[in-house]
């Protein structure tokens, strides 16, 4: 490898609202790390729905087009900048990034970067970042789920919804997971009772299993059949919205569904039936970045040490090489597979 190839970046642009194939890969000079940050050459990126939305312009708070996408990322520091210290060098690290992360080298703020258990596998780690996170955050920050508890996992195939239902088994739940028919095996062999989401009374059928409603829904479609979800609760029970699934080709306001999912929310917290909604995102609480940050690393920490003691098992779909990322897309957006697609620079 030249000296030149050495010293250059290849990144992935996404330059609007375009299909998979008008992704752009890039390259450029190699960014020096300014105060406070470090450059961490990326091992494992992952492919998530945020990035769907935001092809299609649809994502809440995406950043203008241009961009460099990739919510997430698994790497080793390279180099550090001012005020950071040099022993990170060399560090196996995690961070979530929201965009950047489809790159084979990264500028990301020291603070945000999470120490990664050695021996683990980097696209395994990548698959628990932002899917780990927010799984993690929801089933225990607020459904605070129990042992002997039912829960209702919507997309049980999914990156989140894979380890939903892992996390869920260990804490002792039992778990009702909604899957197409291919894939209610492998949800099944997660530990959930799988559920057709194409069944024409998916409320019912989980009825049937859960007479007396269930203790907690994730939800991550919205839409119309988050009153279902609603409705599926036990007394007392949580439900967590986490997304909007069912509105991504709606045209119109990217901002307008997930508000209306919320006002919607709020509504059902103001009734007097002890039941509890909330819509759940991974950056909430991101004004008090220390806090943040601390929850950050503890958190994803704890979902670290499943994975490297063999409690926690990522679903991975499939690892694609970085140039190949219009066939990753393609990939992880088809509705085949289970896990998450990982690219890797």
């Amino acid at each position: 490898m030249s000296q030149q190839s050495a010293e250059q970046v290849l990144e992935v642009v996404l330059p609007g609202a375009v299909e998979p194939d008008g992704l752009e890969l890039r390259r450029r000079e190699r960014p020096v790390p300014g105060p406070g940050l470090a450059l961490v050459r990326v091992e494992a990126s992952g492919v998530s729905f945020a990035e769907k939305q935001m092809r299609k312009g649809k994502y809440f708070d995406q950043p203008p087009f241009p961009f460099v996408p990739g919510y997430d990322l698994v790497g080793t520091v390279a180099e550090v900048g001012p005020g950071v210290a040099a022993t990170l060098v060399g560090g196996r690290v995690a961070a979530l990034t929201k965009t950047g992360g489809w790159a084979s080298h990264a500028l990301v703020d020291a603070a945000d970067l999470v120490p990664v258990p050695a021996g683990v596998d980097a696209a395994e780690a990548e698959a628990l970042v932002v899917n780990g996170i927010t799984a993690w955050q929801m089933l225990h920050g607020f459904a605070e789920v129990r042992a002997g508890q039912t829960v209702l996992v919507l997309g049980a195939n999914g990156g989140v919804g894979s380890l939903l239902v892992q996390l869920a088994v260990l804490a002792g739940a039992r778990v009702i997971g909604t899957a197409s028919a291919r894939h209610h095996d492998a949800v099944r062999a997660l530990g959930a009772v799988p559920v057709d989401y194409r069944d024409a009374d998916v409320p019912g059928k989980v009825r049937d299993l859960a007479p007396d409603g269930v203790d907690a829904v994730f939800d991550h479609v919205g839409g119309p059949g988050l009153v279902d979800s609603y409705r599926l609760l036990a007394r007392r029970g949580r439900l967590v919205a986490y997304g909007s699934a069912s509105t991504k080709d709606e045209p119109g306001s990217s901002r307008l569904p997930v508000l209306k999912l919320v006002v919607r929310l709020l509504w059902w917290n103001a009734l007097p039936d002890g039941r509890r909604a909330t819509f759940f995102n991974v950056w909430a609480g991101k004004r008090d970045p220390a806090r943040f940050r601390a929850r950050l690393a503890r958190d994803l920490g704890a979902v670290f040490a499943l994975l490297a003691e063999g409690s926690l098992t990522p679903a991975i779909a499939a690892r694609v090489p970085l140039e190949r990322v219009a066939d990753a897309v393609r990939l992880a957006e088809s509705g085949t597979v289970t896990g998450k697609v990982v690219l890797l620079p």
